[in-house]
């Protein structure tokens, strides 16, 4: 039995090079052995920057090297389900950043697509959930210590004008980018799927995406969240939840710093409580949490009908902003 999943990275993508791989080699169970990139020279200088052993100028050369376990596939988003399909017909393992395609067809697609591949394992990267800090959160809503939770509240946002990055092409946008994220949280908060979504998209003329959208998620019960995200404001993030005997804000709920504690604010009676979380880096939780479900033959933390369900709401919204009005799900 191996002691540590040998990664492939498909993609020379920022996150990749500044997040991922690194906590791959912090990581105990795994390490990093090839890098692929459409362009070699890419894949050459990025190997020779981060001292990972084998660069391919082609994603199938990654594909089909015998010496890799596990893909890491940070491609665009419109890329995820085919080459999460390829990669497992290779007989890869793969972990796909967020979000897992381009509609709730494309989640399906990869669903259908795992069936014949039991023994494989394929999760979204949504790395907060790893985090500590979030861990916490949930303890604590789950153990009533805000009363029942009402609402829960998100804002994201960044600043991009770059015409040439992804994010404001076709597949990109706020919502797909970090709106996912102000979608994952109350559904992981509440553990639960809205009933019906209204989405506000304000889609930017030269670009062709949204880049200031909002949202409100009702999930019933008097349960509902609101968020706004967007890729033309200073950038920002925060996440409040409020029960009827308390709120917990989580300072920096998506890019948790690797290298200062994270804090949370809870407040009861009026009275806020710092409570500090110790330095973790959340990608690293992440991949050696992967790593376990290989190397023990189990469920991965976060099933693909997770992925699915996000993207469920993701579709609505876009639905509901065209029509201007209430999406049902």
């Amino acid at each position: 039995m191996k002691d540590k999943i040998r990664w492939g990275i498909l993609s020379t993508a920022k996150i990749a090079r500044t997040q991922v791989i690194p906590a791959i080699k912090q990581s105990q169970l795994g390490q990093v052995a090839a890098i692929a990139s459409s362009d070699k020279n890419k894949a050459e200088q990025t190997a020779a920057d981060l001292d990972i052993p084998k660069a391919y100028g082609s994603y199938k050369e990654l594909l089909n090297d015998p010496g890799i376990d596990a893909l890491y596939i940070p491609l665009p988003n419109q890329m995820h389900v085919d080459y999460t399909l390829q990669a497992l017909a290779a007989g890869k393992h793969v972990l796909c950043e967020k979000p897992i395609g381009l509609n709730v067809r494309d989640a399906q697609r990869l669903i259908d697509g795992t069936a014949q591949y039991p023994h494989l394992k394929v999760m979204e990267a949504f790395m907060y959930r790893f985090h500590p800090q979030w861990q916490k959160a949930k303890q604590l809503v789950d153990d009533g210590a805000l009363g029942g939770v009402r609402n829960v509240q998100c804002t994201f946002s960044y600043y991009n004008v770059d015409a040439g990055n992804i994010r404001n092409k076709a597949g990109g946008g706020a919502l797909m980018d970090i709106g996912c994220y102000c979608i994952s949280f109350p559904r992981f908060i509440f553990n639960a799927e809205p009933e019906r979504v209204v989405g506000l998209l304000n889609i930017d003329a030269n670009f062709g995406v949204d880049a200031l959208t909002s949202g409100l998620l009702d999930f019933g019960s008097g349960r509902q969240a609101t968020f706004t995200c967007s890729t033309q404001l200073e950038p920002f993030q925060q996440l409040n939840i409020f029960g009827a005997k308390g709120r917990l804000e989580i300072e920096i709920p998506v890019n948790a710093p690797n290298d200062t504690p994270c804090r949370l604010f809870l407040q009861r009676d009026r009275i806020v409580e710092e409570i500090i979380i110790p330095i973790t880096n959340q990608y690293t939780q992440q991949v050696d949490a992967f790593a376990k479900a290989i190397l023990n033959d189990t469920p991965v933390p976060t099933p693909l009908s997770d992925a699915l369900g996000n993207m469920r709401v993701i579709d609505a919204l876009f639905e509901s902003g065209k029509k201007g009005e209430w999406a049902h799900l």
